[in-house]
């Protein structure tokens, strides 16, 4: 089967917190037509941001609900919160890779109920949910097979999106920068801009957005223009959930 090659615009970390580093970004996108997006959501960032509490920021994600936006459970606290480290590697994971993997050292049993805890935020604000995406990509064997016993249908890493429950993988090539610091930022843009070269042919291009991203405007300016960019190669702009059911996954709010 053929498809135009698509591009899926996905916002990282969103939380009432990180709303207004994004609103202006949303905004331009808003102006260029229709284009959706896929909002990573987070049900309480940091301990310090539970949905519950900002009603003005659900009804804007109720908005763009029904604007055509899909909304992806992403993590529950969105901060790793776990006893210290031990082993070399896992020390390095979590305090240096980052310290928001959230999901990278829980059991079987904690990632359960958290994603459960995830799950029922979603149902209460009556929020279509098909797709979970561990903070920063990060999930240990516990995770993995907790998001074997819920009715999700996928989640991704950096290169792939996975069908549930089985983690079939699906080539899905991403974009993503790191902007905490101006020598990131600059060699952010050359590793991102030689990815894209070496991508025009893919089915599908990821743009992985973070708030951190929104606050440079070095940053922000090229992830407009290179939406632009892609956009004018005519390439379509969709959400997840979209873009794997025309690659036959069976999902509930595709269509």
């Amino acid at each position: 089967m053929n498809h135009s090659p698509s591009l899926l615009l996905v916002l990282h970390d969103v939380a009432p917190q990180t709303w207004p580093d994004y609103q202006p970004f949303v905004e331009a996108v808003d102006a260029l037509g229709q284009v959706p997006m896929t909002w990573l959501v987070v049900p309480d960032f940091h301990h310090a941001n539970a949905l519950e509490d900002h009603p003005g920021f659900r009804r804007l994600l109720d908005g763009r609900v029904e604007r055509g936006d899909e909304l992806v459970l992403h993590g529950y606290y969105h901060c790793d919160d776990g006893p210290p480290a031990t082993h070399p590697k896992d020390w390095f994971m979590r305090r240096v890779y980052t310290h928001e993997g959230e999901f990278y050292s829980l059991s079987e049993e904690a990632a359960l109920a958290r994603l459960r805890a995830g799950v029922e935020t979603f149902q209460r604000y009556q929020w279509p949910l098909e797709g979970f995406v561990a903070p920063a990509w990060l999930m240990s064997e516990g995770t993995r097979q907790a998001l074997r016993q819920l009715p999700l249908s996928y989640t991704s890493d950096p290169q792939h999106l996975y069908r549930l429950p089985d983690f079939t993988p699906i080539d899905a090539p991403g974009l993503v920068w790191s902007a905490r610091s101006a020598w990131r930022r600059g060699l952010s843009k050359v590793i991102n801009d030689q990815r894209e070269q070496r991508w025009r042919q893919a089915p599908v291009i990821r743009l992985g957005l973070h708030p951190v991203d929104m606050r440079h405007g070095f940053s922000r300016d090229y992830w407009l223009r290179t939406l632009e960019r892609l956009l004018d190669d005519g390439r379509v702009p969709m959400t997840k959930v979209q873009w794997l059911a025309t690659r036959g996954l069976p999902v509930s709010d595709a269509a």
